[in-house]
């Protein structure tokens, strides 16, 4: 059970290190994500002597011998990806990044967990919450995080590529030269083409205005972080204008509504509080040269202390809804 109760805490540390956009909240979720993954290492020679003797038990079937073998190999490459990524291997190789095959990989893990668990009737027992099982998860714990450290101190002691990078695990990538930030998109999205001359920008707040790409060039600027859950980041200045500004402008202040929906040209949408649109900025530039398709030309979101899934890309409309901006999938569909 130690085993499955870390691999679970890895997994949801991981999910929540993608949701998390504050710095201190997310230095917190990355170091425990890490403490996790070292924890498993530490656990493997106990395992492995388990391992041996349900291998020669295991029958056949999902929760059989197949799955309890590939369960093992796909752990291991989890773990060696997220140590990979983290001392600054990143890749990408093959067209893939680290940080890719570290995601995909988990996501199977946690199908193939189920399967185990189900195949093995594995159940919580009572000891496993006394005073032994306690210390143990104690001594693991302080195992972990005690080898998390002295990962980190050597790599600083070294100058890995690793030991540069954020709080939330990204590495940089293009920081005021945005011809080197990777073009990325959230999964089945793609890149339109958009012909500039006959795009508008639809802002719904009670009434409708149409606007075309000179009239968001706007004289608005921010610098701010784009951090992509891909794991890479690069600060930029971003220039364009305030949503608060442009609402304002354009339909007047919202008397009703308590969110507002950012919509791309693809169908991506993302949702967020109004009261953080004077923090939001519709830009049209980045770094003094006009965006790229790439990264979202002609308009795309800036949203400052956001993880890049918000940072919504080909912004087609703008719409001031009644919903509460909790009200949505955490991490897009598309």
């Amino acid at each position: 059970m130690a085993a499955l109760a870390v691999l679970g805490l890895a997994m949801a540390s991981g999910v929540l290190a993608f949701a998390t956009g504050s710095e201190a909240a997310v230095r917190v979720v990355v170091a425990v994500h890490g403490i996790a993954g070292l924890c498993l290492v530490l656990l493997t020679p106990w395992k492995a002597v388990i391992v041996r003797r349900g291998l020669a038990k295991a029958g056949r079937g999902l929760g059989g011998r197949g799955a309890s073998v590939a369960l093992g190999a796909l752990v291991l490459l989890v773990v060696g990806t997220g140590i990979a990524h983290a001392v600054g291997a990143t890749g990408p190789y093959l067209g893939v990044t680290t940080m890719q095959v570290h995601v995909g990989a988990a996501i199977v893990v946690g199908v193939l967990v189920l399967l185990h668990a189900w195949g093995r009737h594995q159940r919580p027992r009572h000891s496993d919450l006394g005073r032994r099982g306690l210390l143990r998860a104690g001594a693991l714990a302080g195992g972990g995080a005690l080898l998390w450290s002295a990962t980190e101190v050597a790599a600083g002691a070294v100058s890995l590529p690793g030991a540069d990078r954020r709080a939330t695990g990204s590495h940089e990538r293009g920081t005021d030269d945005p011809v080197r930030m990777p073009v990325t998109q959230w999964l089945s999205d793609s890149v339109p083409a958009v012909d500039a001359a006959r795009f508008r920008l639809e802002v719904i707040a009670g009434r409708t205005v149409a606007l075309g790409v000179s009239d968001l060039d706007g004289s608005d600027s921010v610098r701010a972080v784009l951090d992509c859950t891909g794991g890479w980041y690069a600060e930029q200045d971003w220039r364009g204008v305030r949503l608060d500004h442009l609402l304002a402008e354009t339909v007047g202040v919202p008397e009703h509504g308590r969110s507002i929906d950012v919509v791309s040209l693809t169908g991506y949408r993302r949702r967020l509080p109004l009261t953080e649109a004077s923090s939001l900025l519709l830009a049209t530039s980045v770094a003094a040269r006009p965006l790229s398709r790439g990264h979202g030309a002609p308009v795309r979101l800036v949203a400052p202390g956001r993880r890049g899934f918000w940072w919504v890309k080909w912004v087609a409309r703008i719409e001031v809804v009644d919903a509460p901006w909790w009200l949505q999938p955490p991490f897009p569909g598309q």
